[in-house]
């Protein structure tokens, strides 16, 4: 019987265990998890995200008409109104029709600014500028009605017609505006739907507001009296020098060229408040609203919707539309009659007059 060989024993170096081998798999029985940290497993990748641009903007847009929207309510809210609009009228009409009156009333001009912009005595209650704005189907019609027209306002018989407005003050109840647009209604035949009115004060601001007005002047003219000396072409007019233009009678054509005057510019000042320079602009906006809301007075039916239809509106006077004064037939005072009634009846459904029905 041979002897079984002997294994020979491997030496280790100092330090050093022998590899331990895992314990046998016990059949049926709970398995031992070895010793130590778990694997390290990679993570799965994701993609980058992207970013939502559409909500974005679209969160942004929301932002900004919901502030547009506030501020228009505040601005709403603000405005100064008058029970100006006749609770029932004889006159009817088609297309929108609007009362542009210019007051002279001094009565919130400090005495500086009374000297400064040659304004004269706060006593004053006439109204210095009768315009009025048709707008409907066709291009926007600004007509301007002479100050010293002869018509007849109810209840004071035949007067110039820039006299209804402090006759209807003196009445009582601030009838002021009321009467003014009972003498218009009566003497064009239109029905009046909406009343705007603005004093020195909020023209100034209004002026200011945007910067300036930009105007071809088409010649020079110096007047003392209304604080203007100012030269001929195309300037921008500062809130002094475009209230004395816009007053002045200093011309040849007097009472006929002052009226032009007012038109022009004042179609040139709302071509720049509705423009997106101006309207895009928020240092121009809100002070601009601020100081329109401040400074104008309206009639009870009128909202800042209305105001925006009325400066676009103004806006196509520029671009296209019709602009003149009621015919005359003896200086500014008495109308032609067969003339402006062809001016009013055309306007009074809705189309565009004639040339034979234009005044100066």
């Amino acid at each position: 019987m041979n002897p079984r060989p002997v294994q020979e024993t491997s030496v280790l170096p100092p330090g050093r265990d022998a590899p331990r081998r895992p314990p046998p798999r016990r059949p049926g029985g709970p398995q031992r998890r070895p010793s130590g940290p778990p694997p390290h497993r990679p993570a799965a990748s994701r993609p980058p995200r992207r970013p939502d641009w559409r909500r974005r903007i679209g969160t942004t847009l929301g932002v900004v008409l919901f502030l547009v929207i506030g501020f228009a309510v505040y601005i709403d809210t603000t405005l100064d109104r008058v029970d100006a609009l006749p609770s029932e009228s004889d006159a009817t009409s088609e297309g929108t029709n609007y009362l542009i009156v210019g007051s002279d009333s001094r009565a919130e001009l400090t005495e500086e600014q009374r000297a400064e912009l040659a304004t004269g005595d706060p006593e004053s209650e006439l109204t210095d500028t009768i315009m009025l704005l048709h707008t409907g189907g066709g291009p926007s019609t600004l007509v301007s009605i002479p100050r010293d027209s002869m018509v007849d306002i109810p209840g004071h018989g035949r007067h110039k017609i820039n006299s209804a407005y402090g006759r209807g003050e003196s009445d009582g109840e601030g009838g002021g505006p009321g009467l003014l647009v009972r003498t218009v209604e009566g003497a064009t035949g239109l029905e009046i739907d909406h009343y705007v009115q603005i004093g020195f004060t909020g023209f100034v601001s209004v002026v200011d507001a945007v910067g300036g007005v930009d105007l071809c002047v088409p010649e020079a003219i110096e007047d003392p009296k209304a604080a203007l000396d100012i030269e001929a072409g195309c300037q921008t007019l500062d809130q002094a020098t475009a209230l004395g233009y816009v007053r002045t009678r200093a011309t040849a054509s007097s009472d006929f060229g002052r009226v032009e005057r007012q038109r022009a510019f004042i179609s040139a000042l709302l071509s720049k408040v509705t423009s997106p320079a101006t309207l895009l602009n928020p240092f121009r906006v809100v002070p601009l609203a601020t100081g329109l809301s401040s400074a104008i007075t309206v009639d009870d039916g009128t909202h800042v919707w209305h105001l925006a239809a009325f400066g676009l509106a103004m806006r196509g006077v520029s671009d296209g539309g019709v602009t003149t004064t009621v015919p005359v037939r003896d200086g500014v005072v008495n109308w032609d009659r067969d003339r402006a009634l062809a001016l009013f009846d055309a306007l009074a459904v809705d189309e565009v007059p004639s040339g034979s029905a234009l005044g100066p």
